[in-house]
């Protein structure tokens, strides 16, 4: 009696576990990825490259994953210059990002507005030349060098924060965020720290804030 018992409870037991296994398979199987796109470009960037030194053109490809999870790609080219505390330098180069984000809080009618955030990875293989590099000599005197034109490359990890929100009843989305960013490796040029970095930035700290204004298209 106690073996039957046993042994039908070890078969209960088991006939358990493979109907849990059967459900967990179920769900997995039934969440399928369906093709959906969003294309952007960062007009503000774009408007003020006609006006100032820098100029920036980027644009991103985004889609959405599963449930809140949108995966993101980002690409573009900048050329700057930069002529501050001595230094006259220019750079020049396409840069790529790739990363993902949550929407942290969505419309109920359409789950593409509302507000996120992020993370992503960028990197950027550029052309870099120094016209004037200071230097301090004796006495406080000072004078300067140049170095030739040369290739670089950097990668940064960057934040995102933003929001989007739809154009009346059509496709186009207004999207707007902030990327606090941080220079996380980079080639040197006779040890000497890059001004600018193309989709980074131009300054001499490893810590910066992005902008972008975009219009964006779904498909």
């Amino acid at each position: 009696m106690k073996k039957k018992l046993i042994f039908t409870s070890f078969f209960s037991l088991l006939g358990l576990l493979f109907s849990a296994q059967e459900k967990k398979e179920a769900v997995k199987e039934k969440w399928k990825y369906e093709p959906n796109f969003m294309v952007g470009v960062d007009v503000l960037n774009t408007g003020v490259s006609f006006f100032s030194d820098r100029q920036l053109f980027q644009g991103f490809v985004s889609s959405k994953i599963k449930d809140n999870i949108h995966g993101i790609v980002e690409a573009g080219f900048e050329k700057n210059i930069y002529q501050k505390n001595g230094y006259d330098a220019t750079a020049n180069g396409p840069f790529f990002k790739i990363g993902a984000f949550y929407m942290l809080a969505k419309d109920r009618e359409n789950e593409f507005n509302g507000f996120y955030g992020g993370a992503k990875i960028g990197g950027s293989f550029y052309n870099q030349e120094y016209f004037a590099i200071p230097i301090r000599g004796f006495g406080g005197s000072s004078s300067s060098i140049s170095l030739p034109a040369s290739s670089q490359s950097s990668f940064w990890l960057e934040g995102t924060i933003g929001g989007r929100v739809q154009l009346f009843e059509s496709n186009f989305f207004i999207d707007v965020n902030m990327q606090p960013r941080y220079l996380m490796v980079t080639s040197k040029q006779d040890e000497v720290v890059p001004m600018i970095v193309p989709g980074f930035g131009r300054s001499s700290s490893k810590f910066l804030m992005g902008f972008s204004w975009n219009i964006a298209y779904k498909f």
